[in-house]
């Protein structure tokens, strides 16, 4: 197999993974019964994709570049050198190269703008609510973790991340909820925040932002934003039930009309649906074999990359 055909089916697989797999995996049904699962599903095929990208690169710069093929083949001996044809790449190898590698200082780039911004908004707003909070009220319970209670009528709830991260709750929360309600969301809070939830959302804006007309980056992201809620929502249901979860859900957002299906959150209103009724879950076999099948897709591009050498080698 030349490096024409490589870049062929790398084309080929990149193509299939970040147009025609979005499509699917946004029209079916079965994400919003395993949001985790679904998650897992997102960023397989976004390394995919990515893998495609780089395993690219590296073949047509080594096609271009002969002090990038003297260290990319070192290793390995001159009947694997051979078996990738470099020297027939086709003419069009150098724009490549140079595409893709402005395509991967571009993603670098994006990346840690994202990370940047995001640690500089992260430490003024826990600056700015550092001095908005108050002495905590007698009597709360210190078994809840770390807490951080605002002075506002404004019913809300939310975790920081940071060192150390807190849960945040306005006293106007504190009034609206039970003590079983505040133990949902802070179940709910804490799912996002030991699945790392905030870096995958990151991840998403930044390939997004980055690459706008590219589908598997854009759906990512948006659903994204979708999947990680649900399943901070199963987390907290496990813990505290289901109904638990709703009414606390409702009791945060009722002034914001969740109840309501001409609400401009119509995830706030999917997400108390389906606490209230809960859909089932795929069976364990169906949950193997997609996991299985998401963490195949990833090899697929490497397989590609490395099938002339391990032809040549097995042979």
């Amino acid at each position: 197999m030349t490096v024409t055909i490589s870049f062929m089916l790398m084309a080929a697989v990149a193509l299939t993974a970040a147009v025609v797999a979005p499509r699917v995996l946004t029209g079916a049904s079965w994400p919003e019964r395993e949001p985790v699962l679904a998650l897992w599903v997102w960023q397989c095929l976004v390394a995919t994709v990515l893998l495609c990208c780089l395993s690219s690169l590296v073949l047509s710069a080594s096609a271009v570049f002969h002090t990038v093929r003297a260290h990319v083949f070192a290793p390995a001996p001159p009947s694997v050198t051979a078996a990738y044809d470099l020297a027939a790449a086709p003419p069009w190898t150098t724009a490549l190269t140079l595409l893709l590698a402005g395509g991967a200082a571009w993603t670098t780039a994006m990346l840690a703008r994202e990370v940047t911004e995001a640690r500089r908004r992260s430490r003024l707003r826990r600056e700015h609510l550092r001095e908005r909070a108050p002495e905590l009220p007698a009597g709360l319970p210190t078994s809840r973790g770390p807490l951080l209670v605002l002075e506002d009528e404004y019913p809300d709830a939310w975790w920081m991340p940071g060192n150390p991260s807190q849960l945040v709750v306005t006293t106007g929360a504190l009034h609206r909820l039970t003590d079983h309600q505040l133990d949902a969301i802070q179940a709910h809070e804490l799912g996002h925040a030991r699945a790392r939830h905030d870096w995958l959302l990151h991840l998403s804006q930044a390939l997004a932002g980055g690459f706008p007309g590219i589908p598997v980056f854009r759906d990512f992201r948006d659903q994204t934003h979708r999947l990680v809620e649900l399943s901070a929502d199963d987390t907290a249901s496990r813990r505290c039930g289901h109904l638990t979860t709703a009414l606390a859900l409702i009791e945060l957002n009722q002034h914001r009309g969740v109840l309501s299906c001409a609400t401009p959150r119509p995830l706030l209103h999917q997400r108390v649906e389906r606490l209230l009724d809960p859909p089932p879950r795929l069976t364990r076999s169906h949950r193997r074999g997609t996991t299985t099948a998401a963490a195949l897709a990833p090899l697929v591009p490497l397989l590609i990359a490395f099938g002339p050498a391990l032809a040549t080698l097995a042979s």
